[in-house]
């Protein structure tokens, strides 16, 4: 008994230590570009799980009192950093101090294919935006409809259509005047990102609007298993690698951009990912980390608490409140931030 024992915490500690590595590998995920080894930036979208599995080896080597606890919480405490980019404890701070409200959400479109069993999905999203009441919107996988007005309470707009396709477009929507816009250009796909200029209290803020390549996946687990896992892995691995290319666009314009900035919108990846840590180095807070609660999911990934939309925020800002809305127009979850602006701003004249 004693030796079968034995023999089953070996197979177990040795699947353990499969676990412990992935989980410690996929640390090293930001710092790898997504198109020098595209295929390893699926673990991004695992390591939730890996952290999960190894917590309950963790649970499992303590009821047994078991020195083999060790290995995951030394794989856990490598990466100590990485939990509050999945899970987050925050106090909130006074919002009627804020000088801007913001909010991010990829729209889906506005269900124009029916995803959703609701004809008024248009119609829910135009009020949600208008009860929110928010200083500016950035919108993803916009469509522009005669049903779907913000103009009357956002007198200042800068809607970037993608080539002919009407029924995709990035939206920023302002209540302070835009006195600048531009698009960065992805060229061979259907994303891009656009930025405008923005006044407020006489100073110029650049708010950038991002929706980088998407995976191009459905979003249940057990679709994704039925799929051709050979022609999944290819297609994601691309898109990864063009998500590599557009981030180094943005890159560029968030080197030469003079403005204190803001960047919503959506990645496509994680706060794991290469893109994320390249677009956040430019003296950007991720908002969600500075004030958010829970795993901020974004996402509707079956039971997967995944984020990939953000606020990052210039560290010239602070950041008072952040949140998640658990509404069910789209496949994503807009989310929401308020911040206050500093005395001394690094812009310059309008």
């Amino acid at each position: 008994m004693k030796t079968s024992m034995n023999i089953c915490n070996q197979v177990i500690y040795f699947i353990n230590s499969i676990f412990a590595a992935l989980l410690i590998i996929s640390y090293l995920l930001p710092f790898i570009p997504a198109d020098f080894i595209p295929i390893l930036s699926i673990l991004n979208f695992s390591i939730p799980v890996f952290i999960l599995i190894n917590l309950l080896f963790v649970v499992y080597w303590f009821v047994k009192l078991n020195k083999r606890i060790l290995l995951s919480l030394v794989a856990i405490g490598i990466g100590f950093s990485h939990l509050t980019s999945l899970y987050v404890v925050n106090e909130k701070l006074d919002k009627l101090n804020a000088d801007l409200h913001l909010l991010s959400y990829n729209v889906r479109h506005l269900n124009m294919h029916n995803w959703i069993d609701d004809a008024e999905i248009t119609e829910k999203i135009n009020q949600f935006l208008l009860a929110e009441d928010p200083d500016i919107i950035a919108l993803q996988d916009f469509k522009e409809k005669d049903d779907f007005v913000l103009e009357n309470n956002f007198p200042y707009q800068y809607i970037q259509h993608r080539g002919r396709n009407k029924n995709n477009a990035l939206a920023i929507y302002s209540k302070h005047p835009i006195v600048n816009t531009g698009n960065i250009d992805f060229k061979n796909t259907s994303n891009n990102s656009i930025y405008a200029d923005v006044v407020v209290k006489n100073d110029t803020i650049r708010v950038y609007n991002v929706h980088l390549e998407s995976l191009k996946i459905t979003p249940d687990v057990s679709v994704l298993k039925d799929e051709n896992q050979q022609k999944l892995i290819q297609r994601v691995s691309h898109s990864f690698a063009q998500q590599a290319k557009q981030t180094k666009l943005i890159s560029q314009n968030l080197a030469s951009c003079n403005y204190s900035k803001i960047v919503m919108g959506d990645f496509n990846n994680t706060a794991f990912s290469n893109v994320y840590r390249e677009i956040k180095s430019f003296n950007l807070n991720d908002s969600f980390k500075e004030r958010g609660n829970g795993f901020g999911k974004t996402f509707n990934f079956d039971f997967i608490p995944i984020r990939i939309d953000f606020i990052l925020t210039d560290h010239d800002f602070k950041v008072l409140n952040f949140k998640n809305y658990n509404v069910e127009y789209s496949d994503h979850f807009p989310i929401s931030t308020w911040i206050q602006l500093n005395n001394e701003m690094k812009s310059s004249s309008h």
